[in-house]
């Protein structure tokens, strides 16, 4: 059972971004990223286990002000994560800095706002959060409860993630919900521009697919 995409008229301005038969516009490690069947697929087996997280980097642009739709589905011991207004780390080949929309099949972070390699947990799922200065973060609202938000979340099934990227607010919709809003404030630390790509994370073996990634500029 796949999620309902949404009426055509939702998709307006919204450009595919994935071809779903090859990496075109894509670049990763082939040992962990490959398509098939219309997925963007990374894997980890027992023969290659991760030392550091690894990411496919989308070549074709820049996130700055943007919405993104995808359609992910993730193992019952997976971790992955879509980061954006990201950086790439130099003299480490495939590692990122930067926001990510958290994806695992554990039930404890799918739908925060984390900073990979930054500020680390911005806003857990069931909390808008305002990031100031100096590393604080206050909640200041509630799109629901964490445990109720993640019921909607399908195990081992097809998720939507709906990324609402705007200005210094960060939101992540999952399946029709709300799951984490943060308004950065951090002077320091925010960005407001950087690349997009998808993980496969350290931990034991996994496998993350993504498909019909769709992006809209804002």
């Amino acid at each position: 059972q796949s999620y309902p995409v949404p009426a055509s008229g939702d998709e307006s301005g919204f450009e595919p971004i994935f071809d779903g038969n090859t990496l075109k516009g894509w670049e990763g490690d082939p040992k962990y990223w490959r398509v098939e069947q219309g997925c963007l697929v990374g894997e980890v087996t027992p023969e290659t286990i991760l030392k550091q997280n690894s990411f496919i980097i989308w070549r074709g642009g820049v996130t700055r002000d943007f919405e993104l739709k995808v359609e992910y589905r993730v193992s019952a011991q997976g971790n992955s994560g879509i980061n954006y207004r990201s950086v790439e780390l130099p003299g480490q080949p495939w590692a990122m800095k930067g926001y990510q929309a958290d994806i695992e099949g554990q039930d404890r972070w799918t739908g925060q706002v984390y900073e990979e390699r930054g500020r680390t947990f911005l806003a857990l799922r069931g909390q808008v959060t305002h990031a100031t200065d100096g590393g604080k973060r206050e909640i200041i609202a509630s799109p629901g409860d964490a445990k109720e938000l993640q019921a909607w979340v399908k195990k081992e099934d097809w998720n939507q993630y709906h990324l609402i990227i705007r200005g210094n607010v960060l939101m992540h919709i999952l399946n029709g919900h709300v799951m984490s809003v943060v308004i950065d404030d951090d002077t320091k630390e925010r960005r407001f521009d950087g690349m997009l790509g998808v993980q496969v994370h350290v931990g034991p073996p996994m496998k993350i697919e993504y498909r019909n990634f769709r992006l809209k500029k804002l």
